[in-house]
């Protein structure tokens, strides 16, 4: 139903920022709720941070006050800037999309099932 593209990974050192982009292609992004999550080898996949269609925001606690979700609709473009980056924050990281129907706070709370589209994922990469 939507093509999602990520962008931003990097290597980076603690303490360090970057910033993913997720570009949604096929419907206005605003229409979905959209995700970030994020899988370390050998390590089962964790959501990150969660926007819904109001614009309401919920995160793990591994990444709160750290981490910032948003959109740019204009765009069509969902972000998250990462600051105080930690080696614990090395991962593939991923987009992720539903066609609305769930708050921010009970998709991140299900997890990844209840989000059937998917992007490539970006490599972050986080050295002491």
């Amino acid at each position: 139903q939507v093509q999602l593209v990520e962008s931003g990974g990097d290597s980076v050192q603690a303490g360090g920022s970057l910033r993913l982009s997720c570009v949604a292609y096929g419907r206005t992004a605003s229409g979905y709720c959209m995700g970030w999550f994020r899988q370390a080898p050998g390590k089962e996949r964790e959501g990150v941070a969660v926007i819904d269609v109001y614009g309401s925001t919920n995160y793990a606690d591994s990444v709160k006050g750290r981490f910032t979700i948003s959109r740019d609709n204009a765009r069509n473009t969902l972000l998250l800037q990462m600051n105080s980056l930690k080696p614990e924050d090395t991962a593939q990281y991923y987009c992720a999309a539903r066609w609305g129907g769930m708050t921010a706070i009970q998709a991140l709370g299900m997890g990844s099932p209840v989000f059937p589209d998917w992007g490539q994922g970006t490599q972050v990469t986080v050295s002491s």
